[in-house]
């Protein structure tokens, strides 16, 4: 019976240890725009400072993908 809880306690262990080594993932955020990203500069500054408020700094712990449409209603249908 010692041999069965030994084992049993070493697997536990090395489990443990496998869910600790693995790394987190870092949350990803999609921002969509219907036009072009020059003009949108003051939204895109207000936007990551609302983000910054809320604790998250893109590339360190946020990452977000951009996508613009700029202006062709077909990059971007409803």
């Amino acid at each position: 019976m010692r041999r069965r809880e030994l084992l049993l306690t070493a697997t536990a262990m090395m489990a443990g240890r496998a869910v600790r080594a693995q790394p987190k993932t870092m949350p990803v955020i999609g921002f969509l725009g219907g036009g072009s990203p020059s003009p949108s500069a003051a939204n895109m500054a207000a936007f990551l400072s609302g983000l910054s408020q809320a604790g998250y700094v893109e590339g360190q712990n946020v990452t977000i993908e951009y996508r613009w449409a700029e202006s062709h209603r077909d990059r971007a249908p409803l």
